[in-house]
């Protein structure tokens, strides 16, 4: 590979939660796009792209997203630029991606299903990926339970109205094991972060839970970087 030119790319990591652990319990997954050129062809990837001398950053990578999976994400945060020097091999010329992230619901992320280039994997247990996305995919996944602690953290993953147990699946789902659910209740009642909406689950055989929301509109976004990342 020459390094005589650098060109710019972008690359999207989207999560979502599905039940689909022992149990049903939540699990994180997120989409990849098969790729039909060399290199790398057949291999699955983020998806993503050149990035366009007219574009944007965030715009293209929004582009990228809804062109290769049918996906449109409420609001993308850029996570980290990716340029080590090997990164790109196979590659005609040497590419840094910048690469944005962000959280689906459900019911939002079924849209990206039916294309046979297009397919949702477990985030713990991907295959080997193109160029070097395994490692953007891990390097997402820790930022994501480093901020695990805020209770809003889960706020991209959920309706606007949810249920404490909803709340806590998601938080199963980020970290990977069960947390307990009374001290999790009792934890993010006590946070100040949630309100009662005065509604409740229809339709449940027993007492139906009630359906809380984020005190603030502008509630913490998680996705938001603390600081600007470059990652080799």
């Amino acid at each position: 590979m020459s390094t005589a030119c650098t060109s710019i790319a972008v690359s999207t990591v989207i999560f979502t939660v599905r039940p689909t652990g022992p149990d049903g319990r939540h699990e994180l997954w997120l989409p990849l796009v098969r790729r039909v050129r060399e290199p790398y062809r057949q291999m699955w990837a983020l998806p993503g792209g050149p990035l366009g001398e007219d574009q944007d950053l965030e715009t293209a990578a929004a582009s990228y997203l809804h062109l290769t999976t049918g996906l449109t994400a409420a609001h993308l945060e850029q996570l980290a630029t990716f340029g080590g020097l090997t990164r790109s091999e196979g590659a005609d010329e040497r590419v840094v991606t910048v690469v944005y992230w962000a959280a689906l619901p459900t019911h939002d992320a079924a849209s990206g299903d039916g294309d046979l280039n297009v397919t949702w994997l477990r985030a713990t247990d991907l295959p080997p990926l193109a160029f070097d996305h395994s490692l953007i995919v891990s390097h997402a996944l820790e930022r994501l339970r480093d901020r695990i602690a805020d209770p809003t953290v889960a706020r991209s993953f959920l309706p606007a109205a949810f249920t404490i147990a909803q709340l806590r699946e998601v938080h199963e789902a980020i970290l990977g094991h069960e947390v307990d659910p009374p001290n999790f209740r009792r934890h993010v009642l006590r946070s100040g972060r949630l309100e009662d909406t005065g509604k409740r689950v229809a339709g449940t055989p027993h007492r139906p839970p009630a359906l809380y929301r984020f005190t603030t509109a502008d509630a913490p976004e998680f996705f938001r970087s603390r600081s600007t990342e470059e990652t080799p």
